[in-house]
């Protein structure tokens, strides 16, 4: 079996029908499109043609209209031309199928609905992504022909389903470029990964007048833990302040690094700016005073691939929800030298190799740091969205995407009154702005009368708004089924918003 597969023996139908969910207050089905059929297979492929679609029918491969900046990359030549295909193009054996968002708008069913009415247009996909039919799929194949307990047990299911928990163990390190499966500890998401490693590499490491240095861009979740454990250690969090256009101020960080630095705490991409620091250049300047890195990549995983050796990260974290996967799963890499001196922050079932009153003996890493049962299902799911990305050019998804956001910048400048916050040359699809006269949460009001979903808030990023005077925002994030209709959507019902008073 090789390592990212599903072992064989979990291939049976699940048996009776799904339950249908009860109907939500002003949300349709569009018409015409076909219910989730059931029964649902397992395991999943990553084909994505449609069933639903007859042989034939011609996809376009790119959004007419679109093109990618001058210097982007555009491998596959998806971002602009008229041509069409029928069905996915095949691919090479061992290399990506091409890349479109309308291939990747097939595969997932909810953009499928209607919202008050209209077709959803989901922009939230900084909160939370939604799910390719490859991890319904997986998900409900799982339980209906598979579900067990993982590990120690001696009968077919717990091995099968022992099997398919670390493969996608070797999947996430193959995903993350890490040496080693055992590299990859799993977690509930992003936030428990870095609370795990402030309470067992951060109560060992940190002592009075060591400092931890976090930039002011940072989410609430890589702030937080490390105000606690610098309280409970005496160590100190130290700010690292942002440039006007939302980047880190390079030189500032520079300054504020000396001996006393034990950590640096920072995101691969930010949520509310989506600025993308350059993180592999920052580590390296830690790295010479002695200083671990740990960087968090929630925001970054889903639309650029990562290098965890490139970088030379300590630790990387991210959550599989942000990454077209379930929620309550993510991962935690952490370097082999740096894992083994961990110690265990939760006990229970999992993590031990024996234990009476007298003593008890751990299991190595990566399971000693997984107490309890896990979320099975989630790795499963997991798995199954990390084929299905993959399974794309992921180059051609970051030229597609910088394109989207280029064209999404242009059409919102349009809107009188409208004010994005950031400007950082390197960012992903993160849209933060204000609308004069509006406040954040009347904004996200009006757009979802129109069936456009965006957030409002702080979005867990308190010091990243107080840095632009502001206590709260309105979000669209964008991701790789998102188009430029639907960027132009949100930007004609914004004008209408701004007509209305």
């Amino acid at each position: 079996m090789t390592t990212a597969e599903v072992p064989r023996g979990l291939g049976g139908p699940v048996t009776g029908p799904v339950p249908q969910q009860s109907p939500v207050q002003g949300v349709q089905a569009v018409p015409g499109v076909p219910q989730y059929p059931s029964p649902l297979p397992y395991p999943q492929s990553t084909d994505h043609t449609d069933p639903a679609v007859t042989a034939g029918t011609a996809v376009p491969t790119g959004s007419a209209g679109l093109t990618a900046p001058a210097g982007t990359a555009d491998p596959a030549g998806l971002v602009g031309g008229a041509e069409s295909r029928t069905g996915p193009a095949p691919a090479l054996p061992g290399q990506p199928a091409a890349f479109s968002p309308e291939l990747a708008r097939r595969d997932v069913p909810i953009l499928h609905r209607l919202v008050n009415g209209h077709p959803l247009v989901w922009l939230d996909n900084g909160a939370t992504t939604q799910k390719p039919r490859q991890v319904i799929e997986a998900l409900a194949g799982f339980y209906g022909s598979a579900n067990s307990n993982i590990h120690r047990g001696a009968h077919t299911m717990a091995r099968e389903a022992t099997e398919a928990f670390e493969a996608g163990r070797a999947a996430v390190a193959r995903f993350l470029g890490a040496a080693s499966p055992d590299d990859i500890v799993f977690v509930r998401g992003t936030t428990e990964g870095i609370n795990l490693v402030a309470q067992s590499w951060g109560r060992a490491n940190l002592g009075p007048g060591d400092d931890i240095l976090v930039p002011v861009l940072e989410h609430h979740s890589n702030i937080v833990p490390w105000q606690m454990v610098a309280k409970e250690t005496r160590a100190r969090v130290v700010p690292v302040p942002l440039r006007p256009d939302g980047r880190i101020d390079l030189d500032a960080y520079a300054d504020l690094l000396s001996m006393r630095t034990q950590l640096v705490a920072l995101s691969h991409a930010s949520n509310v700016l989506g600025t993308v620091p350059p993180v592999r250049e920052m580590t390296a300047l830690a790295h010479r005073y002695g200083a671990k890195v740990l960087v968090d990549g929630a925001q970054a995983v889903a639309h650029f691939p990562v290098d965890v050796q490139d970088l030379d990260a300590d630790f990387y974290v991210f959550s599989g929800h942000k990454l077209f996967a379930p929620t309550g799963i993510g991962a935690l890499y952490a370097k082999p030298d740096v894992l083994r001196e961990m110690a265990p922050w939760q006990g229970g079932g999992n993590m031990i190799e024996s234990v009476d009153f007298t003593r008890t003996t751990y299991a190595p890493v990566p399971h000693l740091l997984e107490a309890g049962t896990g979320h099975i299902s989630g790795v499963v799911g997991l798995l199954a969205a990390l084929n299905w990305l993959t399974s794309f050019d992921r180059d051609a998804v970051t030229a597609y995407e910088t394109a989207l956001m280029a064209h999404a910048q242009q059409a919102l400048a349009t809107v009188p009154g409208l004010e994005l916050l950031g400007s950082a040359p390197e960012r992903i699809g993160v849209l933060t702005f204000t609308l004069a006269g509006h406040d954040p949460a009347g904004i996200a009001e009006w757009l979802d009368r129109d069936g456009i979903a965006v957030r409002a808030g702080h979005h867990c990023a308190q010091p990243a708004l107080a840095h632009y005077g502001l206590a709260s925002a309105a979000r669209a994030s964008l991701a790789l089924y998102n188009t430029p209709e639907e960027v132009d959507k949100l930007v004609a019902s914004l004008q209408q918003l701004q007509q209305a008073g």
